[in-house]
C-alpha cells in the first residue's frame, strides 16, 4: 500500500511531535500534511515510568511552544526558576559556598526558563498533534527500509506499507536507524558518566531556585517542579552511578541525601530512578538527500546547562521556516537547497554549544588545586559584574542571535 504525504516524521518523542506540530498543527498558517511513524503507541510515552526526566523549557521556546497551541496546556504543571545559583563544590555534602547567582534583577524580561515534565510535555503535544486534520499517526510497525531519492523519499514499514514523501524528518534518538541509512556519520565520545534521574518531595518551598553544584565526579542539579517537588540531574561516574542504581530504595535515598543536603528540609524520593549515559555526538551534517535531522538523531549533548531539549527546538523552528519558505514559494520542500539553509543555520550554533558545554565539564571535574582557585575567582568575579550577568542570562533564555520566527513567538 503506497501513501502519499508532504513529509514524514520518523519518532512520535518531543522533539518529533514538536516538528509535526510545527510542520502541519493547526497554528499553522499553511499546513502541511504530515504522517508520524513510531513502532510504539506515543500515548504510553507520558509516564514518569517511561522517561522520569523534566526539561528546562528556555523563554524562546516557551515562546515557541505559545505559537504552536501548547504553553496554554502545560502552563500550570510548569515552574519558573526565579533564581539561579552556581557552587563548585570539592566534595559532595560539603559546604557550598555560591559563587555565581542569578536573580530576578537578571532576568528583566522574565524567567529565563521554566522546569515542566518531560510526561506532561508529551501529553500536551500529542492531545495538540491529534486535533490536527494535518497530521497522522502510523504506529506498531517498524521500519524495514528507507529509499532517499532523488525524488521522493520512502519508507517501507514490517507490513508492507509504504510511505513516499518529498522530505523524511528523523526525530528517532541518539542511534538513529534513519541517520546510519542515510549514511550520515557522528562525530564524539562517550564520556565516563552517568546521568541520574529522580523527582523528590522536600519539606521546604525551593521558591522556584535552581541549584548548579559542580562536583568532581560532575553537576548535581536540583530544579524547581510545582510545589514542593524538585527534579535531579545527577551525574557520577558510571561505575558510581551503575552501583547507585542497583541499591535498595532506602539506601539510594540515603545517597542522595547525602548530595542534596539539609537546606530543604526532609527529602524523599518520590518517583522511579533513571540512569541515561552521557555523551557528547554531533551529526557530521544535518541533513542528506530527502532528509533532516532534528533532536537527538543531530545531536547529544552532556546535560550539564539542560540545552538539549532546547537545542531540538531550534532545530525544528529552523527547519520549519526553511520549508515553510520553500512551500509558500512553491519549491520542492526537500530540494538540497532547501535542507543546506537548514543545515547551516543550524550545525555551528549546535557545534559551538556542545564545546562550550564539553569545556564546561572537563573544567570542573578537574581537581587541581590551582586549576579550582582560577576557577572560583572566575566565577565570582562574574557575580559582581551584573551588565555580563544579564548578558548570560538573554543567552541562557535563548532569545539572542538569529532566531526563527517560532522562536519569536511567530506563527508559520
Amino acid at each position: 500500500m503506497t501513501q502519499p504525504q508532504d513529509i514524514i516524521v520518523i519518532g512520535a518523542a518531543l522533539n518529533g511531535l514538536a516538528a509535526a506540530l510545527a510542520l502541519g498543527g493547526r497554528h499553522t498558517k499553511r499546513p502541511l500534511n504530515v504522517t508520524v511513524v513510531d513502532l510504539r503507541d506515543p500515548a504510553s510515552f507520558a509516564k514518569n515510568s517511561i522517561d522520569g526526566r523534566a526539561s528546562a523549557i528556555t523563554a524562546a521556546a516557551r515562546r515557541m511552544f505559545e505559537a504552536l497551541g501548547v504553553w496554554q496546556l502545560v502552563a500550570h504543571e510548569a515552574e519558573a526558576m526565579a533564581d539561579i545559583i552556581v557552587t563548585d563544590s570539592a566534595t559532595p555534602g560539603a559546604a557550598r559556598p555560591v559563587l555565581l547567582q542569578f536573580g530576578p534583577e537578571d532576568m528583566r524580561g522574565g524567567p529565563s526558563s521554566h522546569m515542566i515534565e518531560n510526561r506532561h510535555l508529551h501529553a500536551a503535544l500529542l492531545a495538540e498533534a491529534q486535533h490536527s486534520p494535518h497530521i497522522r499517526f502510523q504506529v506498531g510497525q517498524p521500519v524495514e527500509r528507507y529509499h532517499f531519492g532523488p525524488g521522493l523519499a520512502a519508507v517501507t514499514l514490517a507490513d508492507g506499507t509504504v510511505l513516499r514523501a518529498p522530505l523524511i524528518v528523523a526525530a528517532d534518538g541518539r542511534n538513529s536507524p534513519a541517520r546510519e541509512a542515510a549514511g550520515i556519520r557522528l562525530v564524539g565520545w562517550p564520556y565516563d558518566q552517568m546521568g541520574l534521574v529522580a523527582t523528590v518531595e522536600h519539606e521546604r518551598p525551593h521558591h522556584g531556585r535552581a541549584e548548579e553544584h559542580f562536583t568532581p565526579s560532575g553537576p548535581f542539579a536540583i530544579l524547581p517542579l510545582p510545589g514542593n517537588r524538585s527534579s535531579l540531574v545527577w551525574s557520577e561516574r558510571k561505575e558510581t552511578a551503575e552501583r547507585m542504581l542497583a541499591l535498595p530504595p532506602d539506601a539510594f535515598e540515603e545517597e542522595l541525601k547525602l548530595r542534596f543536603g539539609t537546606h530543604l528540609g526532609e527529602v524523599k524520593v518520590i518517583s522511579g530512578r533513571h540512569g541515561y549515559p552521557l555523551s557528547l555526538f554531533v551529526a557530521e551534517t544535518f541533513s542528506g538527500p530527502r532528509l533532516a535531522l532534528v533532536g537527538d538523531s543531530a545531536h547529544v549533548l552532556h546535560p550539564l546547562a539542560g540545552l538539549g531539549f532546547n537545542l531540538g527546538l531550534r532545530d525544528v523552528a529552523a527547519l520549519a521556516d526553511c520549508i515553510h519558505d520553500a512551500s509558500a514559494l512553491g519549491l520542492d520542500i526537500g530540494s538540497e537547497s532547501v535542507l543546506d539553509r537548514y543545515t547551516q543555520w543550524r550545525r555551528f550554533d549546535t557545534v559551538a554549544t556542545a564545546a562550550a558545554m564539553d569545556g564546561m565539564n572537563r573544567l570542573f571535574a578537574n581537581t587541581n588545586p590551582m586549576l579550582t582557585l582560577l576557577r572560583r575567582a572566575g566565577l565570582m568575579a562574574v557575580n559582581r559584574l551584573g551588565g555580563l550577568k544579564s548578558v548570560f542570562v538573554t543567552e541562557a533564555a535563548g532569545i539572542s542571535g538569529d532566531l526563527p520566527r517560532l522562536l519569536r513567538g511567530e506563527r508559520v
